[in-house]
């Protein structure tokens, strides 16, 4: 978790505020010997950072239904 000063709160506010929302990590503030906390409401959605790939499968999606490794691997254990 970050931590801050008022300072530092106070001149980057914005940034920070933006970072605990596209991150959904909390940021602590510092001020004298007590701490206080910014933490997102909503949990963010993991999902929305993940980067489309169209390009992973190379091939036809459809055969990996059919795909059989039975006869490549061995499952005897001893």
């Amino acid at each position: 978790m970050k931590t801050v000063t008022a300072t530092e709160l106070r001149t980057n506010i914005y940034q920070l505020l933006d970072e605990v929302l596209r991150s959904g990590l909390p940021i602590e503030v510092k001020r004298g010997d007590r701490k206080l906390r910014i933490m997102p409401i909503e949990k963010p959605d993991k999902f929305q950072n993940l980067v489309y790939r169209p390009d992973v499968i190379q091939g036809d999606p459809e055969a990996l239904v059919t795909l059989s490794w039975e006869g490549e691997v061995n499952l005897d254990l001893p």
